[in-house]
Formats: C-alpha cells, structure tokens, sequence
C-alpha cells in the first residue's frame, strides 16, 4: 500500500519541478528545478529496485553535471535583457508544438507495448545489478552514452566560447 501512495507523490513532485524548469524565468531556478527532477527520477529507480541506477543518477546528473551546468549559466551572466531577447513566441509555439507531439507519441508507444499494463504490482522488477548494467551499457547502449557525453562537451565549449567573446 505504501508503494503506490510513495510512487504517486514522487511522480507528482517530479511533473512539478519539471515544470518548473521549463516555467522558470531565471536559468538559475530552471537549473535548481531540473536537480529536484533528477532527485525523484532516483527515487523512482528506488522503488523499481534498481538501487545501482539510483546511485548513479544522484552521482553522475544531480551532482557533477549539474554542478557543470551552474557553472556554465553563472559563466554566461545572462542579463535580463539578453534573456527576454532569446525568447520569442515563435520558438515557444514550435517548442510546444513538438513538445505535444512527443508525448502524443509516447502515449501511442506505451499503449502498444505488448503486455503493457499500469498496475505496479504486476509490473516486472529491472535486474538492476552491476553486470547487468555493465552489459547493457557496453553492448546495446554504448553509442547513446558515448553521443552524451559529447554533446555536454559541446555545450561545455560552446559556453566558453560565448563567455569569451562577451569579455572581449
């Protein structure tokens, strides 16, 4: 009975910091709000019984790429100005729409998932073992989680890259 009760409010907890990053006018708050989602997304690998993932989750995207996305917005000081610039109606309206699409899509995959089911009791626990993680992660997973972590380094230069012409 707890679990349900437990998985409920964290999933609550995490839509809203969720929100929060996308509604946030102050990257700082957006950045804060996003640590909040990692943090429940760890609680959620918790309760599916995958402690390693959780571990890893609150290591690895609560703390160090997190602690590198602070520095990257404190690195920028974005004025106000330039913020309200970056923002137009048209990139909100294009993102939105996507961002409906996506999970319009999302809902039609786990619909047609065979067996999929929405009862957690009956849900399969995840082998959430060292080796099992480890085989996946080097066998089936490599490239994604290698483009990951090259796309972050991107991010990395190109806000150096940005800081440095603003000093100039």
């Amino acid at each position: 009975m707890l679990t349900p009760i437990t998985f409920y409010a964290v999933t609550t907890l995490m839509i809203a910091s969720a929100l929060g990053v996308i509604l946030a006018r102050q990257p700082i708050y957006a950045v804060l709000s996003l640590v909040v989602t990692l943090g429940a997304m760890a609680a959620l690998f918790v309760l599916l019984g995958a402690f390693f993932v959780a571990a890893i989750q609150v290591l690895v995207y609560a703390g160090a790429i997190m602690v590198l996305f602070l520095f990257v917005v404190m690195l920028l000081d974005l004025s106000p100005e330039v913020a309200h610039r970056a923002r137009r109606q048209t990139l909100r309206g294009v993102g939105g729409a996507l961002g409906l699409l996506f999970l319009v899509k999302l809902w039609h995959a786990l619909r047609s998932l065979p067996g999929a089911t929405t009862d957690l009791a009956a849900a399969a626990p995840l082998d959430g073992t060292t080796r099992a993680i480890g085989l996946r992660l080097f066998t089936t997973h490599g490239l994604p989680f290698e483009l990951a972590s090259v796309l972050v380094l991107v991010g990395v230069i190109g806000a150096i890259v940005l800081a440095k012409r603003t000093l100039d």
